[in-house]
């Protein structure tokens, strides 16, 4: 392998040390190890660009860094002249740095243009830095101007000019409109270098006002836009057709000089039209070859880094079908000061001679100049040992301290160059600086290249040894000037152990390093041409040899791409298998195996053809493997291989391995690893001590193959334990003794004979262990032991190779004893009637003998307060983890006197219980009264009729009954409340409204409050009078006849109440009242709290049961029930875990049919009077008005008709609603009705006619016998258009409807 070696190493340090008298430059190492303590003059490493343009928005900062041996001082000129920094408050010098950073806050930043130059100093001497010219960048204004419109006509040339102000930089020129759209150019429009738009022939589609040129300055990202420019384009006299001539340049020569190194663009833009081509040739020789290309279309040359070769004389052709015309510009390449030879560091041993060179090259020549720490040589102080011959400085006999830095600058018209080189005056022993032992890796028949960086003054001579033998440049080696070493066709001979031995006449250096020379990698077995039937699989094989040491990867290629991706493609570890394969997979397959040295690769085509029709295929196990190889053996691994059997038309899907231990289990084969089908060979990791044998499988979709046959046995030598045994547990059996069990190695972990265990113990912190050695057994018991008490344990496996590793320690305890105290100080806390707290102190952890575990509570009930019990109840127990000594005791029962007693537990068992602790349970609020029954239901009066509650849980202080109205809508009357003393049992409610449906609710008291109601609902009858005698007056009319009596209703309008009987002891009574769409549940419960539920389901359905949370009640209100279905139903509780722990008998509901609930208005009491009523007013009005009919005649009128208007109480007309003007019957006029102005009053007539003199009042009413004396105005209406009213009497009909 090629490789190019650098001759230094350790961290980028460069040093080029060559052999003879005359020595040339050293760079002194980066290495902190080799700098410290080595002297150095200032180099400068880092410094601002020579022309320096500042933002005049920013702060400058001029970067000035160096370094050196001690740490170089810093200090700058301005202008030629010291710049003392310290005295401008503006400017800061950053520390152990010569940067400058100027604020010009408030400051104009011409201030500070100038030229500037950086001195590093330290005691060994002064480096410059370049003089670095400082000017602000500048974007100034477009000067005041007015565009005048520009006329051409068409197909004339025409040129619209930028000029845009001058900036530093110059500015970036760019054409838009008024859109900022850039304007289009082409071959005939386009934008010059200096930024003017030239036209070679105008369009009509030039004629435009918004020709507009921008200027952006790059430093200030500012942009300046010159006025827009008209163009007007005249067709009136259109120029015709011509030959090109050239806007720019003119005439047919011009010249133009470029710097070397610079980019070279040369334009040439020709009118004419047509629109002219452009193109270029250079008169002498060819455009030079990649550094050339055309720009805006074709009308620019453009060559970068030029050379000295690109002068000459370049031509643009100018062309159409008219003619052509041709230019011819003349290049000059001049170039500024450029190195050829640059001077270089020089570190020189007392006595040397070195040399300082400083060669440039520049057209015109440069003038070369030196400098000793800054100052021109000519002024310096004389030394003997420098002189200067042709440029070049000669130093000679050079002594300890005379160290400096000098200085080259090189200078024409066209710039400068200054170079620092210091001169270092070293006495040095030897250093090598190639790492020690480092380790070259080279394939076989590669050259090798062994480093031998060195640094030393006098400059070290390298001499080489292999094995302790000298080596001498020859054939086979060769040693570089820098010190490498050269094995130009290494061989496996050549690997082993090479010292370098760096010496000058201040003493020597060595240093060792080792090269290995590895075999090459080989592909073996090649992929080779494949023709496949289209959607079968194609497989190409790809198998390596190589050296041990190095591990292969592999890459496929297809046609040296990248492989698709898809899954159809599946990668080996020595093989590329296509499934399914298809046109598209054609193509040439490559298989490239790398190392880290070496790589090697092989191709191979794949052709697809359509398949033929063939039998139908028989799919058959896979033929067993044969041709077991075992190679590279080692202690712990082996690698085998062997040949695939076939596959009977069913690919093979992976090969099972699997071994015998003829040694500890002869005749038993384990299955051991399995690889992919496409693989023919495995690494297996062995144990030692084993007999091995192997045999293989191969496995497809029909099944397993038959086993191969065994391969030879290859034996493992043995070696002591790798592991020692595993689930290590410390068990406590007795209180003087504990267990120590683990799982026993097995053979083939054994690692070897005489497989032993060591048992070791001891107590926590002691320190002597006891030990035991143990073979064929998994426990061990250690007996004598303290009660509780921690031990450390370990389980090592020992066998006759040694013992295993250290094995992990185990902690546990021995055997536990019961605790022997019993809890004291039990103090009970009464919360409440049901629930009681309980504290105790803890055991001492000394009586506990073992771990603490817990405290179990038991508690039972030993009598009611109440009412004497049979018996006590069974005790409940509570358990308590942990050191718990603070707890709750739920579900108790009120009043009721309890006992409770404590215990702590281990491991072992319960310790002693603690004496009973009586306590007394609070007076509760009482359970539901047992039932409430309705009976003797009256119009307006009924009997309620209660038990006790089950549950007094006190003494019982009396009854609260409330009970309230309700309709239909389940509109709720108000509330009214009896208080009832304890020793009742029912009681009769009057004054009840008579058909209306009650809710009634019953709470047992106690002095602690009213508990759970009881709910019931009942309706009160009919009243049958009202039902069979409507209130009529005889001869005021007949109302509609009624409908046939109802029969009265003499109970509940709900089903009659089904009472289940009890279902276990904890639920009570059942209870159930049914209407249309729902029921009401209620029950009672005697347990704690739980989760219970309202279970239902349809009689004689197989449908699941339906559950509905109750939520803490003991009522519950089914609904969405239907009319005329059965339903059966139960009352559940459950716990929390979702299991049913009590439950009510079945109990089975019927729901009634729909029935009407609105009753008849025609057979209501007050609707029957109230159309009486309205009959008898009827007869009245009719008789008033056949009475003032008859009368005849007008009435005066005494006062003004508004006085006495009421629009309410107006007489209508027949056909408007009011009631006409009556008249005289021998007066035929008409009737006129009387009338209200939009405006509020009433018009009169001096005819009218008024009754308020004959009644009362101007308000009409009824009086005693039923006549009409109210307010009659008449109107005479001048207006006809208003009348035309009848003139009959108002008929009944009439009347009637005004008060309807």
């Amino acid at each position: 392998m090629d490789r190019k070696r650098s001759c230094t190493l350790c961290e980028g340090a460069v040093m080029l040390l060559l052999l003879g008298h005359m020595t040339t430059g050293l760079e002194v190492p980066l290495d902190p190890k080799v700098l410290e303590g080595l002297p150095q003059p200032p180099t400068i490493t880092h410094q601002s660009p020579k022309d320096y343009i500042i933002d005049p928005r920013e702060n400058i900062i001029i970067h000035c860094e160096a370094k050196g041996k001690p740490h170089p001082s810093f200090s700058w000129t301005r202008n030629g002249t010291h710049f003392d920094v310290e005295k401008d408050s503006k400017v800061i010098m950053k520390p152990n740095s010569g940067t400058l950073v100027i604020d010009i806050s408030g400051e104009k930043a011409e201030a500070y243009e100038g030229v500037y130059q950086c001195i590093a100093r330290n005691e060994h001497g002064s480096a410059l830095s370049s003089n670095i010219v400082i000017r602000q960048s500048r974007s100034p204004l477009w000067s005041k101007e007015k565009n005048e419109p520009i006329t051409v006509q068409r197909g004339m040339s025409l040129v619209l000019q930028c000029r845009p102000p001058a900036g530093l930089p110059p500015p970036i020129i760019f054409w838009m409109d008024n859109n900022f759209q850039r304007l289009p150019q082409n071959s005939r429009v386009s934008q010059a270098l200096n930024g003017d738009l030239y036209f070679s022939n105008v369009l009509m589609e030039d004629n435009r006002s918004d020709y507009i040129c921008y200027a952006r300055f790059p430093h200030t990202q500012t942009i300046q836009q010159k006025q827009p420019i008209t163009v007007n384009v005249l067709d009136n006299s259109p120029s015709g057709e011509r030959a090109p001539t050239f806007m720019h340049p003119t005439g047919t020569h011009s010249t133009t000089m470029v710097l070397k190194g610079d980019t070279l663009e040369l334009e040439c833009i020709a009118d004419g039209l047509p629109t002219p081509d452009i193109s270029w040739t250079k008169v002498v020789g060819e455009l030079p070859s990649g550094r050339f290309s055309f720009h805006n279309f074709q009308k620019t040359l453009k060559i970068t880094e030029v050379t000295e070769e690109d002068g000459g004389d370049y031509r643009c052709l100018a062309k159409n079908r008219l003619g052509n015309n041709h230019h011819t510009i003349t290049v000059a390449v001049r170039a500024a000061p450029f190195w050829i030879s640059a001077p270089q560091n020089l570190i020189l041993a007392p006595k040397e001679t070195g040399m300082l060179t400083c060669r440039v090259g520049g057209n015109p020549t440069p003038k070369v100049t030196w400098s000793v720490n800054g100052i021109p040589i000519e002024n310096s102080h004389k030394d003997p040992s420098r002189k200067i011959e042709d440029g070049v400085i000669i130093l000679s006999d050079v002594q300890t301290g005379s160290s400096a830095v000098y200085q080259c600058n090189a200078s024409n018209e066209y710039g400068y160059l200054l170079a620092n080189a210091f001169v270092s005056v070293l006495a040095e022993p030897p250093r090598v600086l190639t790492p020690p032992n480092h380790v070259y890796s080279v394939i076989t028949n590669r050259r090798a290249l062994l480093d031998c960086a060195s640094f030393g003054s006098p400059l070290p001579k390298i001499t080489w040894f292999k094995d302790s033998q000298s080596i001498l440049d020859g054939d086979s080696y060769i040693i570089h000037k820098n010190g490498t070493l050269e094995i130009s066709v290494a061989q496996s001979l050549n690997s082993g152990k090479y010292t370098c031995m760096a010496s000058n006449n201040l003493g020597n250096k060595e240093n060792h390093v080792y090269l290995e020379v590895k075999e090459p990698t080989r592909i073996l077995t090649q992929p080779g041409y494949n023709v496949v039937h289209r959607n079968s699989m194609a497989v190409f094989e790809c198998k390596v040899k190589h050296d041990p040491t190095l591990f292969p990867s592999m890459i496929w290629l297809k046609d040296n791409g990248e492989l698709p991706d898809d899954p159809r493609f599946e990668l080996g570890p020595d093989s590329l298998t296509i499934r399914d394969v298809t046109e598209d997979d054609e193509g040439t397959y490559t298989c490239i195996r790398n190392t880290t040295l070496d790589h090697d690769s092989a191709s191979a085509t794949l052709r697809v053809v359509e398949a033929t029709p063939t039998p139908p295929i028989v799919l058959e196990k896979p033929d067993p493997p044969t041709d077991l190889e075992l190679t590279d053996q080692r202690e712990r691994s082996v690698r085998l291989t062997w040949t695939p059997g076939d596959e009977n038309n069913s690919p093979i899907n992976l090969f099972l391995i699997q071994y015998e231990d003829s040694l500890h289990e002869p005749g038993v084969w384990h299955n051991m690893t399995s690889v992919s089908g496409t693989s023919t060979t495995s690494q297996l990791d062995l144990s030692p001590y084993v007999y091995y044998s192997f045999r293989v499988l191969a496995l497809n979709d029909v099944g397993p193959s038959e086993p191969s046959a065994p391969s030879r046995q290859y034996r493992t030598n043995p070696a002591q334990p790798d592991m020692n045994p595993s689930d290590v547990e410390v068990i406590g059996t007795s209180p003087d003794s504990m267990t120590i069990t683990w799982r026993e190695l097995t053979g083939l972990e054994a690692n070897g004979p005489g497989l032993q265990y060591k048992v070791s113990w001891r107590m926590k912190d002691a320190d002597r262990w006891t030990s035991l050695t143990l073979a064929n057994v998994s426990q061990y018991m250690v007996t004598g032991t303290p009660t509780f008490e921690l031990y450390e344990v370990t389980v090592q496996a020992v066998n006759d190779y040694g013992p295993g590793p250290r094995p992990e320690v185990v902690l546990g305890y021995s055997g536990e004893d019961l605790p022997t105290v019993a809890p004291e100080n039990i103090k009970v806390s009464i919360q409440n009637g049901t629930v009681a707290e309980v504290r105790w102190e803890a055991v001492p952890l000394s009586t506990v003998q073992g771990r603490l575990k817990g405290y179990k509570v038991s508690y039972w009930k030993m009598r009611s307060l109440h009412k004497q019990d049979s018996e006590p109840e069974k005790p409940q127990v509570l358990i308590f983890s942990g050191n718990e000594t603070e707890v709750r005791l739920p579900g108790l029962h009120p009043y009721s006197q309890y006992a409770l007693n404590i215990r702590a537990f281990n491991g072992k068992g319960d310790g002693p219980t603690s004496s009973d602790r009586q306590f007394e349970t609070p007076e509760g609020v009482p359970g539901p009264p047992t039932h409430l029954k309705v009976r003797n239901l009256n119009l307006d009066s009924l009997i309620l009729e209660w038990a006790p509650p089950l549950e007094d849980n006190g003494h019982l202080t009396g009854y609260l009954l409330k009970y309230q109205s309700f309709n239909t809508t389940d509109e709720l009357g108000p509330i009214k409340e009896v208080t009832l003393p304890a020793n009742e049992t029912s009681i009769t409610l009057d004054n009840l409204k008579y058909s209306t449906r009650y809710k009634f609710y019953l709470n047992a008291m106690t002095v602690k409050g009213s508990g759970p109601a009881v709910t019931e609902e009942a309706v009160t009858i009919m009243d049958e009078a009202l039902i069979r005698h409507p209130a009529v007056e005889a001869g005021k009319g007949s109302a509609p006849p009624s409908p046939p009596p109802t029969p009265p209703v003499t109970q509940s309008l709900q089903p009659p109440f089904h009472k289940a009987p009890p279902a276990g002891r904890m639920f009570g009574s059942v209870n159930s009242s049914v209407e249309e769409d729902h029921a009401v549940i209620s029950w009672e419960y005697s347990w704690p709290d739980r989760n219970v539920y309202v279970e239902y389901v349809v009689d004689n359905s197989k449908e699941p049961w339906k559950t509905e949370f109750v939520n803490g009640t003991r009522t519950y209100q089914l609904r969405g029930l239907k009319p005329g279905m059965s339903y059966r139903v139960r009352v559940v509780a459950k716990d929390h875990s979702d299991a049913t722990v009590h439950s009510t008998e079945e109990l089975l509901i019927t729901v009634p049919a729909m029935t009407n609930k609105q009753v008849d208005i025609a057979t209501q009491g007050w609707f029957i009077g109230l159309m009486c009523a309205i009959a008898l007013l009827i007869l009245v009005l009719l008789i008033v008005c056949f009475i003032k009919r008859n009368k005849g005649g007008k009435y005066p009128v005494k006062e003004k008709e508004d006085a006495h208007q009421d629009p309410e109480i107006q007489p209508m007309k027949e056909d408007d609603g009011t009631f006409g003007e009556y008249s005289d019957t021998e007066d035929h006029k008409p009737l006129k009705g009387s009338r209200t102005p939009s405006n509020g009053t009433v018009k009169k007539d001096d005819s009218d006619d008024s009754l308020v003199d004959y009644g009362e009042g101007g308000d009409g009413q009824f009086n005693e016998d039923g006549s009409f004396i109210g307010q009659y105005s008449g109107k005479k209406e001048k207006d006809t258009a208003e009348g035309n009213e009848s003139s009959e009497a108002p008929s009944p009909v009439n009347a009637m409807n005004s008060f309807v």
